[in-house]
Protein backbone atom coordinates (compact mmCIF):
# COMPACT_ATOMS: atom_id res chain seq x y z
CA UNK A 1 0.00 0.00 0.00
CA UNK A 2 1.08 3.29 -0.62
CA UNK A 3 1.87 6.28 1.29
CA UNK A 4 -1.15 8.32 2.22
CA UNK A 5 -1.25 12.23 0.81
CA UNK A 6 0.49 13.77 3.56
CA UNK A 7 3.78 14.97 1.18
CA UNK A 8 5.55 18.50 0.97
CA UNK A 9 3.79 19.04 -2.80
CA UNK A 10 6.38 21.47 -3.67
CA UNK A 11 9.05 18.63 -2.95
CA UNK A 12 6.87 15.90 -4.94
CA UNK A 13 7.03 18.24 -7.69
CA UNK A 14 10.52 19.23 -7.60
CA UNK A 15 11.10 15.15 -8.39
CA UNK A 16 8.48 15.19 -10.87
CA UNK A 17 10.27 18.21 -12.91
CA UNK A 18 13.17 16.56 -12.43
CA UNK A 19 11.97 13.26 -13.84
CA UNK A 20 10.68 15.26 -16.61
CA UNK A 21 13.34 17.13 -17.55
CA UNK A 22 15.61 14.48 -17.56
CA UNK A 23 13.61 11.57 -19.58
CA UNK A 24 10.95 14.36 -21.24
CA UNK A 25 7.62 13.76 -20.74
CA UNK A 26 6.38 10.63 -23.13
CA UNK A 27 9.32 8.40 -21.77
CA UNK A 28 8.09 9.31 -17.99
CA UNK A 29 5.89 6.66 -16.83
CA UNK A 30 4.13 6.47 -13.54
CA UNK A 31 6.35 3.81 -12.51
CA UNK A 32 8.90 5.99 -12.26
CA UNK A 33 7.07 8.92 -11.24
CA UNK A 34 6.14 7.20 -8.33
CA UNK A 35 9.61 5.52 -7.53
CA UNK A 36 11.33 9.08 -7.59
CA UNK A 37 8.62 10.56 -5.68
CA UNK A 38 8.07 7.93 -3.25
CA UNK A 39 4.15 8.05 -3.73
CA UNK A 40 1.60 5.18 -4.61
CA UNK A 41 -0.40 5.89 -8.31
CA UNK A 42 -3.71 6.50 -5.94
CA UNK A 43 -1.86 9.28 -4.23
CA UNK A 44 -0.26 10.89 -7.55
CA UNK A 45 -3.71 11.12 -9.29
CA UNK A 46 -5.61 11.93 -5.99
CA UNK A 47 -3.33 14.85 -6.06
CA UNK A 48 -2.73 15.82 -9.42
CA UNK A 49 -5.45 13.76 -11.55
CA UNK A 50 -3.65 12.41 -14.70
CA UNK A 51 0.17 12.16 -15.52
CA UNK A 52 -0.78 15.01 -17.95
CA UNK A 53 -1.68 17.21 -14.86
CA UNK A 54 1.13 16.59 -13.04
CA UNK A 55 3.43 17.73 -16.11
CA UNK A 56 1.66 20.89 -16.37
CA UNK A 57 1.86 21.30 -11.95
CA UNK A 58 5.84 20.87 -12.68
CA UNK A 59 5.95 22.66 -16.03
CA UNK A 60 4.39 25.62 -13.20
CA UNK A 61 6.85 24.91 -10.72
CA UNK A 62 10.15 25.31 -12.99
CA UNK A 63 8.55 28.75 -14.59
CA UNK A 64 8.62 29.79 -10.80
CA UNK A 65 11.95 27.69 -10.13
CA UNK A 66 15.09 27.92 -12.83
CA UNK A 67 12.71 28.78 -15.40
CA UNK A 68 12.13 32.40 -14.10
CA UNK A 69 14.89 33.76 -15.75
CA UNK A 70 13.12 34.22 -18.91
CA UNK A 71 11.07 36.28 -17.07
CA UNK A 72 13.91 39.50 -16.88
CA UNK A 73 12.56 40.88 -20.04
CA UNK A 74 9.36 41.68 -18.43
CA UNK A 75 11.66 43.49 -15.60
CA UNK A 76 10.92 47.52 -16.65
CA UNK A 77 13.57 48.59 -14.09
CA UNK A 78 15.99 47.15 -16.42
CA UNK A 79 16.85 49.01 -19.84
CA UNK A 80 15.22 47.06 -22.51
CA UNK A 81 19.19 46.04 -24.21
CA UNK A 82 20.18 44.89 -20.23
CA UNK A 83 17.01 42.99 -19.83
CA UNK A 84 17.34 41.36 -23.14
CA UNK A 85 21.48 40.38 -22.15
CA UNK A 86 19.94 39.39 -19.00
CA UNK A 87 17.83 36.88 -19.95
CA UNK A 88 19.86 35.46 -22.52
CA UNK A 89 23.29 35.29 -20.42
CA UNK A 90 21.02 34.12 -17.52
CA UNK A 91 19.15 31.12 -19.29
CA UNK A 92 22.59 30.62 -20.57
CA UNK A 93 23.93 30.26 -16.89
CA UNK A 94 20.44 28.21 -15.94
CA UNK A 95 20.32 25.78 -18.57
CA UNK A 96 24.16 24.64 -17.90
CA UNK A 97 24.00 24.54 -14.17
CA UNK A 98 25.09 20.67 -13.14
CA UNK A 99 22.63 20.97 -10.20
CA UNK A 100 19.48 19.84 -12.67
CA UNK A 101 19.21 18.78 -15.99
CA UNK A 102 21.00 20.17 -19.08
CA UNK A 103 18.79 22.66 -21.40
CA UNK A 104 15.46 24.15 -20.88
CA UNK A 105 12.24 21.71 -19.41
CA UNK A 106 9.68 23.92 -21.91
CA UNK A 107 12.32 23.52 -25.04
CA UNK A 108 12.70 19.62 -24.42
CA UNK A 109 10.37 17.31 -22.59
CA UNK A 110 7.60 17.73 -24.78
CA UNK A 111 8.30 18.97 -28.31
CA UNK A 112 7.18 15.70 -30.05
CA UNK A 113 5.65 12.81 -29.00
CA UNK A 114 2.97 9.95 -29.80
CA UNK A 115 -0.33 10.86 -30.82
CA UNK A 116 -2.18 10.05 -27.65
CA UNK A 117 -4.49 12.83 -25.84
CA UNK A 118 -2.05 13.20 -22.61
CA UNK A 119 0.63 13.60 -24.99
CA UNK A 120 -1.30 16.16 -27.02
CA UNK A 121 -1.89 18.19 -23.86
CA UNK A 122 1.27 18.17 -22.77
CA UNK A 123 2.34 19.33 -25.85
CA UNK A 124 0.29 22.17 -25.93
CA UNK A 125 1.14 23.01 -21.82
CA UNK A 126 5.01 24.26 -23.67
CA UNK A 127 3.55 25.38 -26.11
CA UNK A 128 1.08 27.76 -24.40
CA UNK A 129 4.50 28.67 -22.52
CA UNK A 130 7.02 28.83 -25.28
CA UNK A 131 4.22 31.67 -26.68
CA UNK A 132 4.45 33.51 -23.44
CA UNK A 133 8.13 33.71 -23.86
CA UNK A 134 8.61 34.33 -27.46
CA UNK A 135 5.91 37.56 -26.54
CA UNK A 136 7.69 38.41 -23.72
CA UNK A 137 10.70 38.96 -25.63
CA UNK A 138 8.73 40.83 -28.36
CA UNK A 139 7.73 43.45 -26.26
CA UNK A 140 10.94 44.03 -24.54
CA UNK A 141 12.68 44.37 -28.02
CA UNK A 142 9.69 47.28 -28.60
CA UNK A 143 10.12 49.10 -25.21
CA UNK A 144 13.79 48.96 -26.64
CA UNK A 145 13.08 50.90 -29.96
CA UNK A 146 10.41 53.16 -28.54
CA UNK A 147 12.66 54.34 -26.31
CA UNK A 148 15.69 54.32 -28.26
CA UNK A 149 17.59 51.83 -26.34
CA UNK A 150 17.58 49.63 -29.62
CA UNK A 151 17.76 49.90 -33.40
CA UNK A 152 15.04 52.17 -34.54
CA UNK A 153 14.95 50.10 -37.66
CA UNK A 154 14.45 46.63 -36.03
CA UNK A 155 10.58 44.64 -36.61
CA UNK A 156 10.46 43.55 -32.83
CA UNK A 157 8.21 40.38 -33.97
CA UNK A 158 10.68 39.07 -35.87
CA UNK A 159 13.54 40.31 -34.06
CA UNK A 160 11.74 38.05 -31.11
CA UNK A 161 11.58 34.88 -33.56
CA UNK A 162 15.47 35.59 -33.88
CA UNK A 163 16.36 35.30 -29.98
CA UNK A 164 13.64 32.98 -29.43
CA UNK A 165 15.08 30.66 -31.56
CA UNK A 166 18.58 31.19 -29.91
CA UNK A 167 16.91 30.45 -26.23
CA UNK A 168 15.33 27.26 -27.26
CA UNK A 169 18.33 26.63 -29.63
CA UNK A 170 20.56 26.82 -26.53
CA UNK A 171 19.07 23.67 -25.40
CA UNK A 172 20.36 21.24 -28.07
CA UNK A 173 24.08 23.03 -28.31
CA UNK A 174 24.80 22.24 -24.80
CA UNK A 175 22.82 18.93 -24.88
CA UNK A 176 25.77 18.30 -28.00
CA UNK A 177 28.40 19.55 -26.07
CA UNK A 178 28.71 23.20 -27.10
CA UNK A 179 30.88 24.96 -24.05
CA UNK A 180 28.68 27.57 -21.95
CA UNK A 181 31.74 29.99 -22.90
CA UNK A 182 31.28 29.68 -26.97
CA UNK A 183 27.35 30.40 -25.94
CA UNK A 184 27.66 33.27 -24.29
CA UNK A 185 30.14 34.49 -26.68
CA UNK A 186 27.39 33.65 -29.49
CA UNK A 187 24.46 36.09 -27.77
CA UNK A 188 27.01 38.89 -26.94
CA UNK A 189 27.33 38.50 -30.81
CA UNK A 190 23.32 38.39 -31.45
CA UNK A 191 23.03 41.41 -29.08
CA UNK A 192 25.30 43.68 -30.49
CA UNK A 193 23.37 43.72 -33.73
CA UNK A 194 20.39 45.32 -31.26
CA UNK A 195 22.31 48.22 -30.60
CA UNK A 196 22.11 51.58 -32.16
CA UNK A 197 25.08 52.98 -34.37
CA UNK A 198 26.94 55.47 -33.39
Amino acid sequence: MGRPRAFVEHEVLDVAMQVFWRHGYEASSIAELRAATGLSAASLYGAFGSKEGLFQRAIEHYIAGPGRVSELVGDLTLDPLDALGQMLHGTITMQSDPAHPGGCLVAVSATVGAGGDDDVAARRVVAERRAEDRSGIEACIRRGVDTGANRADLDPAISAVMVHSFVLGVSTQLIDGVPPAALHAAADLLLNGFHRPF
